[in-house]
């Protein structure tokens, strides 16, 4: 059955399907959908749950093996399988037609995937996949539906925006959703869950366009102080507020943490990246913050940001943006304290 995505949910609640297939080039929607999933399985009972991702290396008999396992913890098992090219050959289309005319009880397929090129969609382990479960497609927003989109984000934050604050959203983000619910974040962590004005939309967006909070994510990355330090005084020069600065620093923090612990949990670098939605470009950089950062240094990274967090709000002494800057050096892999990592 093929469902659009608005659709999902109100299937998810009636009852689960024994193979889901969700792709697409949009990353956020498809992340989301995904999640949805995942979370409707775990109510389920689907406790169990094993991660493949599909690159040169794979081999397809590893589907077979992960539907036969049984497990010693849950009888109910989620196979999240990802297939970020769209392509499972012809070795994977074998395998997905064999999986589907052979499904496993108490077991949940999850198939992530690039966009499928237009034949694929009448190939015979996509159309298996319809006959046994469901397909859903994400596309690209534009125009209405992108309009659209934004106005149910910031209501799922209690916020809301006339037409003209969200075309300003709209030149923006440039259509990446991504984008959009960062920019939405961003507006939630400074105003709160109230209807937003226009001027504080443009201010937000006028802000980032000159000394951009993402650009500072991704030198704290890189470990590149010089460059560090340039941001962050063109941030606060330019009147960026703190707890949009330091909102930016601690999710590349938390990102960082969770990665460290899916690899500790077993998992393998590319399942780990996945299951954090670290997509290709980004790699690199968090590639090589992981090796550069331990977990002690990135735990007191996180206390930092709590004091931080309390001076903003006048609850502590000191000042704030002493703290990111000490925080930011911190996460560089230096040691502004006087203190090793």
């Amino acid at each position: 059955m093929r469902l659009r995505l608005d659709q999902l949910e109100a299937n998810l609640n009636k009852q689960l399907q024994a193979v889901y297939l969700i792709c697409g080039d949009e990353p956020l929607q498809l992340g989301e959908a995904a999640d949805q999933i995942r979370k409707a399985a775990k109510q389920a009972g689907f406790d169990n749950r094993e991660i493949l991702t599909v690159d040169t290396h794979f081999d397809w008999r590893e589907l077979s093996a992960a539907a036969e396992a049984m497990s010693i913890f849950s009888e109910k098992k989620l196979i999240d399988l990802r297939l970020p090219n769209g392509k499972p050959g012809m070795e994977g289309s074998k395998a997905f037609l064999y999986y589907c005319e052979r499904r496993p009880e108490d077991t949940i397929l999850l198939i992530t995937s690039g966009k499928l090129e237009s034949s694929a969609s009448k190939s015979k382990w996509v159309q298996a996949i319809e006959a046994t479960g469901i397909l859903v497609q994400v596309w690209p927003l534009a125009g209405k539906e992108l309009m659209n989109w934004l106005s149910q984000r910031l209501q799922q934050k209690g916020m809301s925006a006339d037409s003209d604050g969200l075309k300003i959203l709209v030149t923006r983000i440039e259509g990446n959703l991504l984008a959009a619910a960062q920019e939405i974040e961003k507006l939630f962590v400074l105003y709160g869950p109230v209807k937003l004005k226009n001027e504080d939309i443009a201010s937000v967006v006028a802000d980032s366009s000159r000394y951009d909070v993402f650009n500072l994510a991704d030198a704290l990355l890189a470990g590149n102080a010089e460059r560090i330090v340039k941001i962050l005084e063109g941030l606060e020069a330019e009147g960026v507020a703190a707890p949009i600065v330091l909102w930016s620093i601690t999710r590349e923090i938390r990102v960082l943490c969770k990665i460290k612990q899916s690899l500790r949990d077993g998992h393998s670098k590319d399942q780990a990246f996945s299951k954090n939605q670290v997509w290709d470009k980004r790699k690199p950089l968090i590639d090589a913050a992981i090796h550069r950062l331990n977990t002690n240094r990135l735990d007191q990274a996180l206390l930092l940001s709590a004091k931080a967090d309390r001076q903003i709000k006048g609850a502590q002494m000191g000042d704030a943006w002493q703290t990111l800057l000490t925080i930011c050096l911190l996460m560089a892999g230096l040691d502004p304290m006087g203190e090793t990592g």
